[in-house]
């Protein structure tokens, strides 16, 4: 392999989740999205209320083979996505047919595209019923999800390789049970240990049943790991980034070790830490992260240890005037190929996202897409970094 080139076969794709593009779901989120409280605090803080819930969306349930068209002229090879379970799963037990279908139809268009599917099967909102029997505090909800995951793996067996069980457990998890930023909205260390605890129980109980289904069948799970430096080179600090790189990173990976056949790796944060874990930005996002290139390395080279096929899950930024996109794809791109030639083995790279979505407690304001979205036709417009990351698919190089 050159300095250049990446491994042939390698997996091009972006990703999306269901309850960013579908439009029109209810679940836990699209509730709280729309709570009075929520809505009376917008309204109070000069935001427009309309911008902050789903709604439409990108109307990807019915739009889906304009998402496709999106695909083709990228030229990826792959597509990450998720199957929205309140979808599935409406009402407790009862599955629903037509839902199932649609979400068949896709991925044999993906298919007939020479598209590989990856398939999220949780991607954080769960269906009302979930929310009303205490949601990952319950130890049901494991037994629910386990049972929800048999119904779409024997569904879709025939049609899917490679499943991603859960998504960035520990972001969820301190979102919406430690800082209570996200519904629930709690703030419990007690309650995280336990929601982190069942989902460490819905990873495992998922991974046996499909492999149960298909003994064939790849399965990880999406982790969001962080970039941890020392800002100064002084014991302390440097104490402090690998404790807080043990605990964002590895913690959750080394649990769930013995059951991923890979590991999907989401990568957006560098942090700079001292002992007022404090950070110094560099050229920022549109949302104000650090656009770090390098530390994609570094997440990716913490993984080597793992012993394990790599996929980037997710990787990208709100850029939406585009003008530090084509920078940082080609540079984060240096450094993947810079850990591939230091031996990890990462066999493919998603770009985050396809599409301009709902960013969850953001809303409609910061545009990841590589396509741009009309929020009042659904349009979707390439921007110029389309024909940048088309390029280095076409090349497989960078």
């Amino acid at each position: 392999m050159s300095s250049h080139k990446f491994p042939s076969p390698f997996f091009w794709g972006c990703s999306t989740s269901a309850h960013q593009i579908e439009g029109n779901v209810t679940n836990d989120w699209s509730e709280w999205e729309q709570s009075n409280a929520r809505l009376q605090s917008l309204s109070t803080n000069g935001h427009e209320a309309s911008d902050f819930i789903s709604g439409a969306s990108c109307e990807s349930w019915n739009r889906f083979e304009e998402d496709i068209a999106c695909l083709k002229q990228l030229g990826v090879n792959s597509y990450r996505f998720s199957i929205e379970w309140s979808r599935i799963e409406p009402i407790k037990g009862q599955f629903n047919q037509d839902a199932i279908k649609r979400y068949k139809r896709f991925i044999e268009r993906l298919r007939e595209e020479h598209i590989e599917p990856f398939v999220t099967l949780w991607h954080w909102p769960v269906p009302l019923w979930v929310r009303d029997q205490g949601g990952w505090l319950s130890k049901q909800t494991v037994e629910d999800f386990s049972s929800y995951t048999q119904f779409v793996a024997t569904e879709l067996k025939d049609l899917v390789t490679y499943w991603i069980t859960i998504n960035e457990p520990q972001v969820y998890t301190s979102q919406s049970y430690y800082a209570g930023l996200w519904p629930p909205q709690e703030k419990s260390i007690f309650k995280s240990l336990r929601v982190i605890k069942h989902l460490v129980e819905a990873h495992k109980a998922a991974y046996h049943v499909i492999k149960t289904i298909d003994a064939e069948a790849q399965i990880g799970l999406a982790s969001h790991n962080i970039h941890f430096s020392a800002k100064q080179p002084w014991g302390i600090n440097q104490l402090l980034a690998k404790m807080s790189s043990l605990f964002w990173n590895d913690w959750f990976l080394d649990q769930v070790d013995a059951t991923q056949d890979f590991i999907g790796l989401n990568y957006y944060f560098h942090k700079s830490v001292d002992i007022h874990l404090g950070k110094k930005d560099r050229l920022v996002s549109d949302l104000g992260w650090e656009l770090y290139p390098e530390g994609l390395e570094y997440v990716l080279k913490d993984l080597k240890r793992f012993n394990k096929p790599v996929y980037i899950t997710e990787h990208g930024l709100a850029d939406k005037d585009d003008r530090h996109r084509e920078w940082y794809l080609k540079e984060s791109l240096k450094h993947v190929r810079a850990s591939i030639e230091a031996g990890v083995d990462v066999r493919g790279y998603f770009h985050w996202s396809l599409l301009d979505n709902f960013e969850w407690a953001d809303g409609f304001f910061p545009r990841f897409g590589l396509f741009e979205v009309d929020r009042q036709t659904c349009k979707r417009t390439a921007r110029p970094s389309v024909h940048v990351y088309k390029t280095i698919i076409e090349q497989n190089e960078v």
